[in-house]
C-alpha cells in the first residue's frame, strides 16, 4: 500500500488529517480509518510500546508479582533470595496484624453484647396489670 506508507512516513499528523478529513466527507469513511488507525498500532498508544508505559506504570502501582504480571529477576541472586524471604515475611506480618485484628473485633462485639445482655436483664419488667386504653 504506498498511501498508507506515505502516511506512516508523514507521522500521526497526516493520519489524524486524514481521519478528520474523511469524517467531513463521508463519516463512515472516517470511522474505518479510525478503527484502522486504532488497531494497527500506528497511534502508538495501543501499540505494543505505548501499552508499555500503562503496564509499567502499574507495575510499579502493584509491586513485583502481581497474577498478572510475574516478578521478574534483578539478575542478582543473592539479592532476589533476600526480597523473597523479605516479601514472605512481611505476608506472613501482614496475616498476623489481620488475625490481631480480627481477635480484636471478636473481642470487642462480645464485649459490647455482653453489655446489651447486662442492660436487658436489669431492664425492669412491663408491667402487665395496667388496663389498656
Amino acid at each position: 500500500m504506498p498511501i498508507v506508507a506515505k502516511l506512516d512516513e508523514l507521522g500521526k499528523p497526516a493520519w489524524i488529517a486524514l481521519m478528520v478529513l474523511a469524517f467531513f466527507v463521508f463519516w463512515p469513511l472516517g470511522l474505518a480509518i479510525l478503527a484502522f488507525v486504532i488497531w494497527s498500532g500506528r497511534m502508538g498508544w495501543c501499540s505494543g510500546r505505548g501499552m508499555s508505559r500503562w503496564q509499567n506504570g502499574a507495575a510499579r502501582t502493584q509491586g513485583p508479582g502481581t497474577w498478572w504480571q510475574p516478578q521478574q529477576s534483578s539478575g542478582n541472586r543473592a539479592f532476589d533470595d533476600y526480597r523473597a524471604d523479605t516479601l514472605r515475611r512481611l505476608e506472613e506480618e501482614q496475616q498476623e496484624f489481620r488475625d490481631f485484628l480480627d481477635r480484636l473485633r471478636m473481642a470487642k462485639d462480645k464485649s459490647e453484647f455482653d453489655q446489651f445482655m447486662a442492660d436487658r436483664r436489669n431492664r425492669p419488667a412491663p408491667d402487665a396489670q395496667q388496663p389498656q386504653s
